[in-house]
């Protein structure tokens, strides 16, 4: 029973332990928390043997494997944030139907003055509107990987996704145009 607690305890601090070097002749594995074949980690260690990524034949078995995985999820994180700056950028480029509309307002001395408000929009069957979708698509599947990947609980693999996030963030928003409306009050 010792020895089995250790193996449980040593193994545990490394990475998450398989069904099969645990099989209790449980008769397949449907145990709690067995996800096709591989026990899920549901606390935060740092280790890089048997540590499966996104896909079933995906597993990270040396150092330089787990280095790799990380490099390629940071890029998939930074990728992300660039593709939310691009997919902005875009829908600025291709509104079309501007309208106008002014609104007198009272000033403080008496007199009128005139308030202007912009109004763009889109066709929905336009080129520019299914890039947008397909972006989109691509985005929310990307977003759902990562969020994957940080929940294998992977110290590294997480610290990758945050890292990757952002360096994205810094090197495509730093041209993103916050503009500020004075006359609104809602934020």
């Amino acid at each position: 029973m010792n020895h089995h607690m250790n193996h449980h305890m040593n193994h545990s601090t490394m990475s998450p332990p398989t069904s099969s070097e645990h099989d209790h002749g449980s008769g397949g594995g449907g145990g709690e928390g067995n996800h096709g074949g591989h026990m899920m980690m549901m606390t935060f260690y740092f280790g890089y043997n048997n540590v499966e990524l996104l896909f079933t034949g995906l597993l990270i078995n040396s150092p330089g494997e787990m280095v790799g995985a990380c490099i390629g999820v940071f890029l998939l994180a930074a990728l992300y944030e660039g593709l939310k700056i691009g997919r902005e950028v875009l829908l600025r480029r291709s509104q079309v139907n501007v309208r106008y509309n002014s609104m007198p307002l009272p000033g403080a001395d008496g007199t009128v003055l005139m308030e202007t408000h912009k109004t763009v929009g889109q066709r929905m069957l336009s080129p520019a509107h299914f890039l947008q979708t397909l972006l989109h698509i691509i985005q929310v599947v990307v977003s759902y990987f990562l969020m994957l990947v940080f929940m294998t609980y992977n110290g590294y693999l997480c610290i990758a996704v945050a890292a990757g996030a952002g360096m994205g963030y810094f090197l495509f928003s730093w041209r993103k145009a916050v503009v500020v409306d004075i006359t609104e009050h809602c934020h």
